[in-house]
């Protein structure tokens, strides 16, 4: 990957022509440090997003494990939760240091295990429920009565797009991977389509799946709750307690999320890597020389600390 070639001028690195180092050539360096300034920021702030959710939903998993809010258990503090944040950064950033035919094995099995969780899990918890809601609530109610403030109904649509939204996150993965995938002028595009259609498909019988099981929607955004205000987690929690007496099944469904999550989080870092590494190729980031370096194995080690670093940084923010 640190091999170059000249041709008409134009910067190439192991024979694939760089869009980027084709525009800085021709003078659009501000161009660049535009599409830098939207693109990587954005996505080292996805890293830090899911990572963070992640954390979030372990203090969760925890909390319920000893009993929950009404049973005294266990509510970690902000540090407790950054420390969390930070950790699994940490493990991801050490995966992202194997050779990519590690990463490509451990992203076959994240796709497997999305894809068959998401199915368990939008069967098992509407089947759980003792009560379930009805299709007229799900489709037409609008939660309109909240102590938030936000009272219409155009506004609230558009606010809920954001779930069905966040389920298409990440498709660029393959496009930021291209370099590294063997036919990659059919397969790169494929991946992107794939990605987008499974995820239309699975995220919406997800959603779907789960609404069925929200009965009581000012209870599962309360404080008081045993998860703590984490909606996703009671439903889960109060739907086998109801059932069984204990929510320990709810919790086992929360471990499946969290793996889900723990994936996303490795692969946006994998995404992360690739794109600091694009740029600094092309000499769009400061010290361009430092973060395009590669390892024996072809990966660019001091892009992947940086981006997980970043990302660490970032949620410094929430935590104050």
């Amino acid at each position: 990957m640190d091999s170059l070639n000249d041709t008409n001028g134009v910067r190439l690195e192991d024979g694939i022509d760089s869009g980027h180092a084709r525009l800085h050539q021709l003078g659009y360096k501000q161009e660049l440090n535009r599409d830098l300034s939207f693109n990587i920021v954005g996505q080292w702030a996805v890293t830090t997003s899911v990572d963070f959710s992640l954390a979030q939903m372990l203090q969760v998993i925890i909390l319920l494990s000893t009993g929950g809010i009404k049973g005294g258990g266990y509510e970690a503090s902000k540090y407790v939760v950054i420390g969390l944040h930070g950790g699994i950064l940490l493990v991801h950033a050490i995966i992202n240091s194997f050779p990519i035919t590690w990463i490509s094995f451990f992203g076959t099995l994240a796709a497997a295990w999305n894809i068959l969780g998401v199915f368990i899990l939008m069967i098992l918890i509407p089947t759980v429920a003792p009560q379930r809601a009805s299709a007229e609530f799900i489709f037409t109610h609008f939660n309109s009565e909240n102590d938030v403030g936000i009272h219409s109904k155009p506004y609230i649509f558009v606010l809920g797009l954001l779930m069905s939204q966040y389920t298409l996150t990440g498709y660029d993965a393959s496009a930021h991977m291209t370099e590294e995938t063997k036919n990659a002028d059919k397969n790169g595009p494929y991946g992107i389509i794939s990605a987008i259609v499974i995820s239309i498909i699975v995220g919406w019988g997800y959603i779907l799946g789960i609404t069925f099981a929200v009965t009581n929607i000012p209870d599962l955004l309360s404080s008081t709750n045993d998860a703590g205000g984490y909606a996703i987690a009671e439903i889960f929690y109060q739907s086998f307690k109801n059932r069984y007496g204990n929510g320990t099944g709810g919790i086992i469904c929360l471990g499946v999320i969290a793996v889900a999550i723990f994936f996303c989080g490795m692969s946006s870092v994998t995404s992360n890597s690739r794109m600091t590494y694009a740029f600094s190729r092309d000499g769009a980031m400061p010290f361009s020389e430092f973060w395009h370096k590669v390892n024996k194995h072809e990966v660019p080690l001091n892009a992947v600390w940086l981006s997980a670093g970043i990302s660490f940084c970032m949620a410094l923010t929430v935590s104050t």
